[in-house]
């Protein structure tokens, strides 16, 4: 069984390729997408969409932010993680999504590959 992700992201083209190759390179599926924070806060939290892992950029469509989901999801379902990937990845930043709960923060100049080894990481460890 695929892990399931969902990805918050208000550029369409790179919420495509982030789910491209969530595809490619870990054999994740991308169960929904959303580009605002009312949005995804409403498809994550509706116990009929089933996902594992969810990637949220920080910045979204006007009235809303990924720190806005992060907070509305603190309390999940155990197993379910919540990451970042952001450019906006400073260590104050990075310090306010742990605190909100975020199981890693990942800058998308920089990091995108270290995300890619952990969603990996999570794809494995996945009960069969």
């Amino acid at each position: 069984m695929a892990l399931k992700a969902f990805v918050v992201e208000d550029n369409v083209s790179i919420r495509e390729s982030l789910s491209e190759a969530l595809a490619e390179l870990a054999g994740i599926v991308t169960s929904g997408v959303a580009g605002s924070e009312k949005a995804a806060i409403a498809w994550l939290t509706d116990p009929a969409n089933d996902w594992d892992v969810a990637i949220v950029d920080l910045i979204l469509e006007p009235g809303g932010s990924g720190f806005g989901v992060l907070s509305a999801l603190r309390n999940r379902q155990p197993g379910r993680k919540m990451v970042v990937l952001t450019g906006t990845a400073n260590p104050e930043v990075r310090r306010q999504c742990e605190a909100l709960g975020s199981d890693g923060v990942f800058d998308k100049s920089i990091e995108t590959d270290a995300l890619m080894d952990y969603c990996l990481a999570l794809s494995r460890d996945m009960p069969k």
